[in-house]
């Protein structure tokens, strides 16, 4: 089942949910489809798993980099390159998260619920590395912790959404670049 989660996760990151058929999923996974109906009710129930596994996966690993020994802004910037799947470690492909919040807004209450938890986990983390930074004078304390891990979180959201828009590097650089100047004290 664990395998099936994540190779169906790869299907839903590259082709979105509505435009997944089980064909798509049975082709990926080597599974019937029958065999899927028996594990998820169906694709909707299969596809809030993914999104769960999804979410527990991303967050481990930015979880794991938070937790590295290093000053809180190169923290700041190893989040920004995983979240941007710019580090090494890193598989590319597009953020499943990021996808279905374009695909499905809120129109679905339990796939928002855990796009929700994932964005406030996500901006926990941040503000854990904000609050250390604020307290060793490296980053601005003009705003909350709070205020700039949202701020922080819509930036790489953003970058994110341009990322997928088709913006270059170079682009989303700038608007990154920006992000960080403003964290100075």
């Amino acid at each position: 089942m664990d395998r099936a989660l994540q190779q169906s996760m790869e299907v839903f990151r590259t082709k979105g949910f509505k435009s997944t058929s089980y064909e798509d999923l049975t082709r990926a996974t080597q599974v019937k489809k029958q065999s899927f109906y028996c594990l998820f009710k169906d694709k909707r129930a299969l596809f809030i798993q993914v999104l769960r596994l999804y979410r527990e996966q991303s967050i481990a690993r930015l979880e794991k980099l938070a937790s590295q020994d290093s000053c809180p802004l190169k923290k700041l910037k190893a989040i920004t390159n995983a979240s941007l799947r710019r580090d090494n470690e890193t598989e590319c492909g597009p953020c499943l998260m990021v996808n279905s919040i374009m695909e499905f807004g809120t129109e679905d209450k339990e796939i928002a619920r855990e796009i929700s938890l994932m964005l406030d986990e996500l901006e926990q983390i941040i503000e854990k590395i904000v609050h250390s930074g604020q307290e060793q004078g490296l980053i601005t304390t003009r705003l909350t912790s709070k205020e700039i891990a949202a701020y922080l979180n819509n930036v790489w959201s953003g970058a994110k959404v341009a990322e997928k828009s088709g913006a270059s590097n170079e682009r989303i650089d700038i608007a990154l670049h920006a992000a960080f100047a403003l964290l100075k004290p």
